[in-house]
């Protein structure tokens, strides 16, 4: 489909919603992720101001996450230029996504919408590494990770008296630097300040405000549990139902993305070839656009398939290089 096809569709739903649209998609193609990021602040700028000055307007929303004060800036951002924010989620806005939606007036979820819990990993320069084919990577630190290793040692062991705590915080600190524990701790008290600001514009009430940070934060256990739309429900947020007709809308413009980015395709560089030993493709990986503009990241690889010979193996391998020729966020401008 088109971009004049896929606006077609977003104008529909613009008259439906009777507000103006931005779409904002960040890829999770295996092998090609994308995330929200602070760079895309200006785009979201220029689409705004194209706009101007709107009583409503809503934002087509997928993503697994990614800076949460990138986020927080972006939300800040849409309504200045708006009395009423929506967002809408056609399937994924996990994570810092779903720290965006907490700033919408109203957030309008398919029945395959699915929210998560918002608790921050900090990655930090002092933060434990693992060794890779690559070399040493500094892993991500998770926040609920640091105290779930302290409900263990408290609720599963019974250790409740300060000297064997202080052991406990003892051999965490050998494993993990002071310094990252206190980033960790901080990273927390901001994410869950972040969401506090951003629920005024969601909801009045101080009391259910609290009770939905506190299951954001610390209640789901796992940053990979997901929150459907029943279940955002029964927690309080202002969730709406898209009738039939904006269903099939919302659906299917994010069908058009979806294939789009490829999103259900792995990346896999033996099929890519196609028994070629080197080929160029280009990724589409991420999306801001609206009636008036576009603004869309990709990424251009030129891939070989050599041959290499392992330690100790008998026989050579295939092996896939990849070089990366180019890549950055490019501009459509509608006329």
């Amino acid at each position: 489909m088109t971009r004049t096809e896929r606006m077609q569709l977003l104008k529909a739903l613009e008259e439906k919603f009777n507000t103006r649209f931005l779409v904002y998609i960040t890829g999770d193609r295996l092998g090609l992720e994308t995330q929200i990021a602070g760079d895309n602040v200006p785009m979201f700028h220029e689409h705004l101001s194209r706009m101007g000055k709107q009583k409503s307007i809503s934002l087509f929303l997928y993503s697994t996450g990614g800076l949460t004060i990138a986020g927080f800036a972006l939300v800040n951002l849409i309504r200045e230029f708006c009395d009423e924010f929506r967002a809408v989620v056609p399937f994924r806005a996990l994570s810092t996504a779903t720290l965006m939606c907490l700033g919408a007036n109203e957030i309008v979820m398919t029945p395959m919408g699915q929210l998560g819990p918002i608790d921050p990993s900090v990655t930090h320069p002092l933060g434990p590494m693992i060794q890779t084919p690559q070399g040493q990577l500094t892993i991500p630190v998770n926040v609920e990770d640091v105290n779930g290793y302290i409900d263990l040692a408290k609720k599963e062991f019974g250790l409740v008296s300060e000297e064997s705590m202080a052991k406990v915080f003892d051999l965490l600190s050998s494993r993990v630097s002071p310094v990252v524990l206190g980033a960790v701790q901080r990273s927390r008290e901001q994410i869950a300040f972040l969401a506090s600001v951003l629920m005024k514009h969601h909801c009045d009430n101080g009391e259910v405000i609290e009770k939905i940070i506190g299951v954001l934060t610390r209640e789901r256990f796992s940053h990979d549990y997901i929150i459907g739309r029943q279940e955002a429900k029964s927690l309080g947020l202002n969730i709406a139902e898209a009738d039939s007709g904006i269903l099939d809308l919302v659906l299917s413009l994010f069908n058009e993305y979806k294939d789009m980015l490829e999103l259900t395709s792995p990346l896999n560089k033996e099929a890519l070839l196609a028994g070629q030993p080197q080929g160029i493709f280009k990724f589409v990986r991420a999306i801001v656009e609206s009636v008036d503009l576009s603004h869309i990241f990709s990424t251009s690889i030129q891939i070989d398939k050599v041959q290499i010979q392992p330690p100790g193996q008998p026989m050579p391998m295939p092996h896939y290089q990849d070089t990366l020729l180019g890549e950055g966020w490019f501009n459509e401008q509608v006329r």
